[in-house]
């Protein structure tokens, strides 16, 4: 690729093997003349042609690729069309071995590629081609003076620097990967968009095709304009890779300008409401996440569907023995581990069948026929798992509407990232909360220690309630959620709130609250005692805080009043 063309480019080098140029068809001739006739047939377009703004004629492209998806049959067609063909070495010798006539374009510049194919494509005849506005006068003048033919088409795409750093090449390769040439002749045909067609993704070849059999060999403006947008996202989006590489290497968690890099993954039926639009961008860099994941059924995936199952998917991943979450606006309403996964996905469902109707569910085991069967008879968007077995599928198809979403793994649920979200005129950054705490060094505040089985819950709802909405209260027994109390502006209204689902689950099931004998995580400090007796006069008899408050000794002493142990991590877990 032109000065860093494509990578099998750069070994093969400059080729000695001699193809016949188009103007040689009468015998061996030699470089000068070749000149001459390209001089020629630019005087010739000069004479014999109006420049159309809104039609661009190809008649020689320039193409350096290094993903060769589709170029043969692609290059076939622009020759059957009388297209003159410039090439980089190993792109070349691919077409070549395609049956394909080419033109080398060290050939053409009469300067061979040099810096082992770093140096291919920077030169005058080739950027000239490319950049010179057909209609100017002045430049007509320039470019003929120094004998630079038209490029009408550029087909371009660059090294794979992403795939290279994400395979954990070596500092040294990696820089190999960054192409050079590609970007700056991708920016060059995409600034003269008026005259020349550009195109970096196999995808739009199909385009050109079309657009050039519709008009003649030529194409509209409206695809130059389309293709010059693309051509300059994916060059946007090349840098920023390399960006943030460097920085990474720098060690800069926030370098002074931060670049995001992603791709269109879809377009969503609407936003948070019907009258918002929405899409859906998946990193370059994405590893194994809900970018990852391949939706096998089921409706297209809206937006809230989306910021569900990247939730629910987060929380299944934490959990190393079965485990089923079910999720409804952003926070579990239920939430638990099981002998085996059906057995984690009814307990679950337990904790608040009401408003686990249209929710998400998450497991972190491949889903079998006997938890598909107990899924399918409440009413899901979306199911998220690892994998399904063929039957688990079946069941689930018979659910058309149902979005079943297939993992392969499941993520690190800390892996070492940045999130990022908007406000008006900016962004915000921070790196994601990975935090987690060791058994080891809880303290324990109140009286009374907490009892084996008491401590095994606390923790199961210390990372159950880090992944609920502040202010979070989440009431646990026997390693599953009995309640929740999310999102409300005082810590004795999450309380509160949750107390209250777990007395309308009761009285709607005919048994008794889930609450009774349960303990209680609260991802901040409780600034009062009266989130905490509320909490003890549902049945709770232990509570995991991270402590804090300037009022901590009224806290403990309220809760050794009531017998309850306490354990205070040290760590506050606020979400928004």
């Amino acid at each position: 690729m032109g000065g860093n063309g494509g990578q099998d480019d750069r070994t093969n080098g400059f080729s000695q093997k001699k193809d016949v140029h188009p103007l040689r068809a009468r015998g061996t001739i030699t470089m000068g003349a070749v000149l001459l006739g390209e001089l020629r047939c630019i005087h010739g377009f000069f004479m014999s042609e109006t420049f159309d703004p809104s039609l661009a004629h190809v008649r020689r492209a320039l193409v350096s690729v290094s993903d060769k998806t589709d170029i043969v049959p692609f290059v076939r067609f622009l020759v059957e069309h009388g297209v003159h063909i410039l090439s980089t070495g190993g792109s070349a010798a691919f077409l070549r071995a395609g049956g394909l006539p080419v033109t080398e374009v060290a050939e053409y510049t009469s300067f061979p590629e040099i810096l082992g194919g770093r140096v291919k494509t920077l030169h005058p005849r080739i950027h000239g081609g490319l950049l010179w506005e057909r209609g100017n006068a002045e430049h007509r003048v320039a470019v003929e003076t120094h004998g630079i033919a038209p490029i009408d088409l550029l087909v371009v795409n660059l090294y794979p620097f992403t795939e290279t750093f994400t395979h954990n090449a070596d500092c040294s390769t990696c820089v190999e990967s960054i192409d050079i040439g590609g970007t700056a002749l991708i920016r060059a045909a995409a600034k003269n968009y008026v005259s020349v067609t550009v195109v970096v993704d196999p995808a739009d070849y199909s385009a050109v095709i079309e657009a050039m059999n519709r008009y003649g060999g030529a194409t509209p403006a409206s695809l130059r304009l389309r293709l010059a947008a693309a051509a300059y996202a994916r060059t946007a989006a090349y840098d920023a890779a390399i960006a943030a590489w460097f920085a990474q290497k720098n060690g800069d968690i926030f370098p002074s300008r931060f670049t995001v890099a992603a791709r269109l993954r879809q377009t969503l039926r609407y936003g948070e409401n019907p009258h918002q639009q929405a899409a859906f961008y998946v990193s370059d860099s994405a590893a194994l996440s809900l970018a990852a994941t391949t939706q096998v059924q089921g409706k297209t995936l809206s937006y809230n569907n989306l910021c569900d199952a990247d939730a629910a998917l987060e929380l299944a991943a934490v959990f190393e023995q079965p485990a089923a979450i079910i999720l409804k606006h952003a926070n579990p309403c239920g939430c638990a581990l099981g002998t085996d996964l059906e057995n984690a996905y009814m307990r679950a469902l337990s904790c608040d069948p009401v408003s686990s109707f249209g929710g998400i569910v998450a497991v972190n085991r491949p889903l079998d026929a006997a938890v598909a069967i107990a899924i399918t008879r409440t009413f899901f968007e979306v199911v998220l798992a690892p994998n399904a077995t063929a039957e688990a599928r079946a069941l689930f198809a018979k659910k058309q509407n149902l979005r079943l979403l297939l993992t392969g793994a499941m993520p690190d649920p800390y892996w070492a990232g940045i999130i990022m979200r908007s406000v008006a005129g900016g962004f915000l950054l921070q790196t994601r909360d990975s935090g987690r705490i060791c058994p080891t060094n809880l303290k324990v505040v109140s009286k009374r220690s907490p009892s084996e089985q008491e401590l095994e819950d606390m923790l199961f709802a210390w990372a159950v309630c880090k992944h609920v909405k502040s202010n979070a209260i989440v009431f646990v027994r026997h390693r599953a959620m009995v309640s929740v109390g999310a999102g409300q502006t005082s810590r004795v209204d999450s309380v509160r709130v949750a107390v209250w689902k777990a007395a309308e689950v009761a009285r709607t099931t005919g048994k008794s609250m889930l609450t009774g004998g349960s303990v209680v995580a609260s991802d901040a400090f409780f600034p009062f005692p009266d989130g905490l007796i509320a909490a003890h006069e549902a049945g709770a008899t232990a509570v995991i805080q991270p402590g804090g408050s300037i009022r901590d000794n009224e806290i403990i002493q309220a809760a050794n009043a009531r017998d309850m142990a306490m354990i205070m991590t040290g760590m506050r877990h606020f979400r928004h």
